[in-house]
Parts: C-alpha cells; sequence; structure tokens
C-alpha cells in the first residue's frame, strides 16, 4: 500500500457540487472510524470543501494539495486535489444547491478521472465516490450514465459489473464488522443503466455466466478465500413455471448456472426472487446475480439502505461508492447522514487488504 502504516491511501471524490456529496464528506471528516480505516484525501473543489465544513460546524482546515503523496490527513486537516481543467476554469461556488448545473456535471466527471488516473498509476490505493447526477453530466457533454461506465472505458475494461453489497451487521466486534461468520450479501447485475425493454435483449447466457463469475471473484476476498454461494434471479414471476409465464429461465439463466458450475463455482438457481432474497438476506447465500437494476438494488436498500454500498467488479482498481444519490432535495441543508460513505470505506479497505498484502487495513 501507499499509504503510511497499515492505513490504504483512499481517495473521496465529491462527485456533483450541488448534491450531498461535500456535505457528507464533510460530515464523516470528523468520525474516528474514517481515519483508523483509511488515510483519506478528497479530490474536489477546496472551495465547496471549506463550505460544506462551515455547513456541518466543523473546524477542519482544508489544504491544497498536487499530489496524493503531500496529503498527511487527520481530523483537523483534509488534504484536497483539485483537477487541473477546474483550476483553469474557474470557482463552482455560484453552482446552486440542488440545481442540474453543466458545470457540476462536468467536475463531477474531472473528480472521478483524476481519481481513476492517481489509482492506475499507483498514487492511491481505492476511490471511493460520493454521487453524481446524470442529467448534470449529459449537460456537461459526457454520453456515459454513470460512474460504472466512466470507470470501465478508462479503465480500458469490458467484462465488469455493478455490485450492490450489504455487509452483515452480524459479528461485529470494537466497531468493525463482518470480522467472523458470513460477511454479508453482494448483488451483481447482469444488466444495469438501460430502459426495462431493453433487458430481453441484453439477456444472454454469456453475459448471465459473465456476471456469475464476476459475483465469484469479487466475494472471495470478503468470505476470506471461501467459495462463495451465489444464486442467480429468475426473469420472470415464478421463475417463469416452466415456460408457462416466459423461457428466459429455460433458455438463458439454467444454461449460464450450468455452465459455470461446470467451472467450479458454487452457484445455484434460477430462483424465483420473491423467495430468494429473503433467504439471501438470512445467510443462505453470500450473493445473487440479478437480471435487472431495480431487481436487486429495491431488496437490499429495503434491508439496509444506510449500510449499502457500491463496489465496481473488474476493473484493475478498488472503486467503492455510496448507495444514495445526490438528494438535490436536501441538499446544503445540513441534513445529510455519512453512514453509507463510512461503509463504503470499510469494503474498499477490505478490498485493499486483499489486494494489498502487506500494510494491510483494519
Amino acid at each position: 500500500m501507499s499509504a503510511a502504516a497499515d492505513r490504504p491511501r483512499v481517495a473521496l471524490t465529491m462527485g456533483d457540487v450541488a448534491g450531498i456529496g461535500p456535505e457528507v464528506i464533510a460530515r464523516a471528516w470528523s468520525d474516528p472510524v474514517l481515519h483508523r480505516l483509511c488515510a483519506p484525501l478528497v479530490i474536489g473543489d477546496p472551495g465547496v470543501m471549506r463550505r460544506a465544513i462551515a455547513l456541518v460546524g466543523a473546524t477542519a482546515e482544508v489544504a491544497t494539495i498536487s499530489d496524493p503523496g503531500e496529503a498527511e490527513p487527520h481530523a483537523e486537516r483534509i488534504p484536497c486535489l483539485t483537477p487541473p481543467a477546474l483550476l483553469k476554469a474557474g470557482t463552482l461556488a455560484d453552482v446552486l444547491a440542488g440545481r442540474v448545473d453543466r458545470r457540476a456535471g462536468f467536475a463531477a466527471h474531472e473528480f472521478l478521472n483524476l481519481a481513476i488516473d492517481d489509482a492506475l498509476g499507483g498514487r492511491i490505493d481505492a476511490i471511493v465516490t460520493l454521487p453524481l447526477n446524470k442529467e448534470s453530466l449529459r449537460l456537461a457533454g459526457v454520453r456515459h450514465p454513470g460512474h460504472t461506465e466512466i470507470l470501465a472505458e478508462r479503465c480500458g475494461v469490458k467484462e465488469h459489473a455493478m455490485m450492490l453489497f450489504l455487509a452483515s451487521s452480524k459479528g461485529e466486534e470494537n466497531g468493525e464488522q463482518h470480522t467472523r461468520g458470513r460477511p454479508g450479501l453482494g448483488v451483481v447485475h447482469v444488466t444495469l443503466h438501460v430502459a426495462l425493454r431493453q433487458v430481453f435483449d441484453l439477456l444472454t447466457t454469456d453475459a448471465v455466466a459473465e456476471k456469475i463469475r464476476l459475483a465469484d471473484r469479487a466475494m472471495r476476498p470478503l468470505t476470506r478465500g471461501q467459495a462463495p454461494r451465489v444464486a442467480a434471479s429468475s426473469l420472470n414471476p415464478h421463475a417463469g413455471e416452466n415456460g408457462l409465464f416466459g423461457d428466459e429461465e429455460i433458455r438463458i439463466i439454467a444454461p449460464a448456472v450450468k455452465r459455470t458450475r461446470g467451472e467450479g463455482i458454487d452457484v445455484h438457481g434460477p430462483f424465483p426472487n420473491d423467495t430468494l432474497y429473503p433467504k439471501a438476506l438470512a445467510g443462505a447465500y453470500d450473493a445473487v446475480v440479478a437480471m435487472y437494476h431495480d431487481q436487486g438494488h429495491i431488496a437490499l436498500k429495503t434491508a439496509g439502505f444506510r449500510r449499502a454500498v457500491n463496489v465496481t467488479l473488474g476493473l484493475p482498481i478498488i472503486r467503492t461508492s455510496v448507495a444514495h444519490g445526490t438528494a438535490f432535495d436536501i441538499a446544503w441543508k445540513g441534513l445529510a447522514d455519512p453512514s453509507s460513505l463510512i461503509e463504503a470505506v470499510r469494503v474498499a479497505a477490505r478490498l485493499a487488504a486483499a489486494r494489498y498484502p502487506t500494510g494491510s487495513p483494519p
């Protein structure tokens, strides 16, 4: 790891400055758990960061840096790295809270790109992203709908997926979760940010098998090398009832399960979703492969919205994210909750420990 002592160096990208991202960082910074888990730095706008610190009534000083190696973070000092393009473009001070703004979309894109480049260059150990706004991105000329697609393109990978991970609340000791027993439940999505009508065209046996493999690889660091138990969701009600309500389970999903079981993965299904998720959340499985976005998100966010974390799979770098959005309705009102950010950092630290076993984080 690049950070001092036994903590990974983790970059927190500010996200859309019109949303709650800056406030979430400001609130999390005063939490000692954040600093036990990692050596954090912020990639964002220092002026916006100072406004967020004032909003939450904190006293931390924002220090501008030009390289992650200059970061010397502690509870009273926030190292902030700003992308060169934003240094030239000027301030974001007049971006209005809770409003779609091209400048905010451009800035969020630049924050992320700089973090990716620093991670690829080994200057940071992991990225934890705060939310961006897809409409602001589009106004800024960014063709990708969100973080996952930007990360995949800049990292040059084709096989990737988003996993929503909910850590188990069992086995807590000294404030650290999932040290014993089951670590939690991960949900990997075969299709993600597409219209529901497109799911049927994008769902193939190869695509499902790929996501089963990604789920297996993603969960191994969290199950401490043991073979994860993976379940495949159905697409249709009651898993199609043997073709009565659709035959995608027979033609597409079941063959993918059979293929990957033959490769040694402990995968089962497809199962009806109304019975699968209660069992999975109770501990029957370590990961579920969902066929589309809401199928997995609704279940996990209902079970534990503040503890849910996004993880991008298939990348050469580590990236986790909060599971909430920009929350424009409460932005800059002093109401944001940093719980999801702390959990995202916790998962990033665990993944960094598995990838860089010397100097493992707590």
